[in-house]
């Protein structure tokens, strides 16, 4: 593994998984969903060529699933021409430094969110004490330190460019961390939304367990700026998405999406933002 390279010295595994864990789809003919332990991951592109990316890169450990199932889609040897991460929390970057000192790729992340991929600044501890279930109960036990990818990590252009996905631009949507996107494609009005909202009640270790589907605002007990996060939601809503990948749960499309998406946005407050906590104003 590259020195220059490392997580926090918390990182570790974590033993918990959902029902989902392992599965696979291909929500449109260039986007794939993978589930690994609670998070998904996304492969952008067709998977007759070699030009894709990946989005997000797992849980702590799963480096080695994440380039079997990349193999699986694009064949034997292949790798992404980039991995574009929604954000730095653990799950999103469980398995980066493998992967990058596996594929030798670029990696990128939003301006705001790099003092936190190279070693300079931890994200505010979890926050435990809110409700919504077991999950959020568990997240002291989450890695938190800041991880540090050195050279490897490069800053997203500022007018909305996603390197090497030229029909996407990427919205920052912060709350759940500052320096949060989202990735949005005109033409077919795909959303890939990392954790800006989600479709499983992230808090519920039962609901987590079972994958039931649910809208949601992001994971409660790593969220710390609740006016950014509702704030964001709507603007993600006044895209009027037609498909929706989430960093947690099932895609959601069409009517679902819609009629889901407008209540949430509309209705924020008391659907996402929890009661107590100490990040609640």
């Amino acid at each position: 593994m590259d020195k220059q390279m490392h997580y926090g010295s918390d990182y570790k595994f974590i033993p918990t998984t959902s029902i989902g864990s392992g599965v696979g789809m291909a929500v449109l003919p260039d986007i794939y969903q993978h589930t690994i332990q609670i998070v998904n991951i996304s492969l952008v592109g067709n998977p007759d060529s070699n030009e894709f990316v990946l989005v997000d890169a797992g849980m702590p450990g799963s480096a080695e699933e994440i380039i079997s199932v990349t193999e699986e889609r694009f064949g034997a040897g292949s790798r992404p021409q980039a991995i574009i991460l929604t954000h730095g929390h653990f799950d999103h970057v469980g398995a980066i430094i493998e992967l990058v000192n596996h594929w030798d790729v670029p990696v990128y992340a939003h301006t705001l969110e790099i003092p936190y991929l190279t070693g300079q600044k931890g994200y505010p501890d979890p926050d435990p004490t809110v409700e919504g279930g077991m999950v959020a109960k568990m997240s002291p036990m989450f890695p938190n330190e800041p991880i540090n990818l050195g050279d490897n990590i490069k800053v997203l252009p500022t007018d909305g460019i996603v390197p090497h996905l030229p029909e996407f631009r990427y919205i920052h949507t912060p709350g759940h961390s500052p320096g949060h996107v989202s990735l949005f494609r005109d033409r077919d009005r795909a959303l890939i939304v990392g954790d800006a909202f989600v479709t499983v009640k992230q808090e519920s270790l039962y609901k987590v367990l079972t994958q039931e589907k649910e809208i949601s605002g992001p994971p409660r007990y790593l969220t710390t700026d609740w006016d950014a996060a509702r704030d964001s939601v709507k603007k993600l809503e006044a895209l009027q998405p037609s498909v929706a990948v989430t960093g947690h749960g099932l895609p959601m499309t069409g009517a679902e999406l819609t009629d889901n998406l407008t209540k949430l946005a509309r209705d924020f407050d008391s659907i996402a933002v929890p009661h107590y906590g100490k990040y609640v104003n």
